[in-house]
């Protein structure tokens, strides 16, 4: 994405062209930079070759899904809806891993039936819950079980996931506990010990904190993991501050832990993978001054993108047309739903807005339409992939008349 002539342009396309062609609100994705965000992954991790699953919870669009299956990803997945369109998208059974904390049966059972690589269980119960259905079916099921390493990801604590406060993974006397009992299971194969500690994490120390603790954990239970799944979380730069995670520092104690354990190495990346590549492009509808701010009313909400609401989200916003015009009031970008939370970014210096001006906010393409709703009874935006400069509709707007 970069300015042509004062025009922002996304892969050779004028953003006011997508808005005039396909209407606002509106998600647009660059395959190209989904391609680079791989490609500049597994050069990271080239030396430790890991088994890379994306977070399909980050984006489950099954066109995405679709090409990044094609450049050997396999999938993550933390619902059966999830596993469902993984496999539809094309990814092979054997390069799935099944997360969560609350499969059901169904969920389970299909998953055996399906016969993908591993369910990494989270509880004693869900170990139990596995082995029945195995035995029902006569089958010998593959399982991971997820140590809790009460490890503090210095991340958002709505997306910490590695505390002992949290409800994911098992502590590690339950760990020794499960592992001896899966060992002597008839119908049950440990396979992997997995670990996930939180999102958006850009400090590289926590993550070797953690190799720390499961180096612990193997040196305990003296047990060969043919893998080691370290979840994802990696994070991105937001705010461009230039703050990014040290991926080559992380993978060079990463190569010394196999070194010593003999395992292979799974990650779950996910916001990686396609948070910068998605844009959420938004028409200026009303400019309603007040006497400190005004507030720049959009056609997106937060029913189109959660986060900001969610999380008090940082996403940068940028105007799809440059000008030399600057305004002296402070600009608080806002949807038009009935709730206060209801705002993306308050912003000073921004150039000067007129009514009807196209605007987009930037990296949206992890957990922007995964966590869009219908909140208010409005219909969810067009999704669009450009292609090698050529424009795909890989998710038709939804309408109205169907939801009423």
């Amino acid at each position: 994405m970069k300015y042509k002539k004062n025009n922002l342009i996304i892969d050779n396309l004028k953003v006011e062209t997508l808005a005039k062609k396909y209407s606002t609100p509106l998600y647009c994705y660059s395959l190209k930079k989904i391609r680079e965000n791989i490609i500049n992954f597994k050069e990271n991790f080239k030396d430790i070759s890991p088994l890379t699953c994306f977070a399909v919870k980050a984006n489950p669009n099954k066109v995405l899904l679709k090409e990044i299956g094609k450049l050997g990803l396999g999938a993550d997945v933390v619902s059966v809806g999830e596993l469902m369109k993984a496999l539809k998208s094309g990814i092979k059974p054997n390069k799935i891993v099944f997360s969560g904390v609350g499969k059901t049966n169904k969920e389970i059972s299909y998953a055996i039936e399906k016969k993908i690589l591993l369910i990494n269980a989270e509880s004693k119960s869900e170990i139990l819950e596995i082995e029945k259905i195995a035995k029902i079916k006569k089958k010998k099921v593959n399982v991971g079980i997820r140590l809790n390493p009460n490890i503090d990801a210095k991340t958002l604590s709505q997306i910490s996931t590695g505390k002992k406060e949290n409800k994911f993974g098992v502590s590690e006397k339950t760990f020794l506990d499960l592992a001896s009992y899966i060992k002597k299971s008839k119908f049950l194969i440990l396979k992997c010990l997995s670990v996930h500690i939180g999102s958006q994490i850009l400090d590289f120390r926590p993550y070797e904190k953690t190799l720390k603790v499961l180096q612990k954990i193997i040196n305990k239970i003296k047990f060969k993991f043919e893998y080691v799944d370290l979840g994802g979380g990696m994070g991105i730069n937001y705010e461009k501050n230039n703050k990014k995670l040290n991926l080559k520092r992380y993978a060079s104690v990463i190569k010394k832990f196999i070194e010593k354990n003999n395992c292979n190495i799974i990650f779950e990346p996910g916001r990686t993978i396609v948070a910068n590549a998605g844009y959420l492009i938004s028409k200026v509808i009303y400019i309603k001054e007040g006497d400190k701010k005004n507030f720049i009313i959009l056609d997106a909400a937060m029913n189109d993108l959660m986060r900001p609401a969610l999380y008090n989200a940082i996403h940068q916003i940028i105007p799809a047309k440059k000008t030399n015009s600057k305004t002296k009031k402070i600009y608080e970008f806002v949807g038009p739903i009935c709730e206060s939370t209801d705002k993306f970014s308050t912003i000073k210096n921004f150039q000067k807005l007129n009514e009807k001006d196209i605007i987009v906010i930037c990296d949206v393409g992890a957990y922007g339409m995964s966590l869009s709703s219908n909140y208010n009874l409005r219909p969810k935006p067009v999704e669009l992939l450009v292609k090698e400069s050529k424009v795909k509709v890989i998710n038709k707007r939804q309408n109205i008349k169907d939801l009423i």
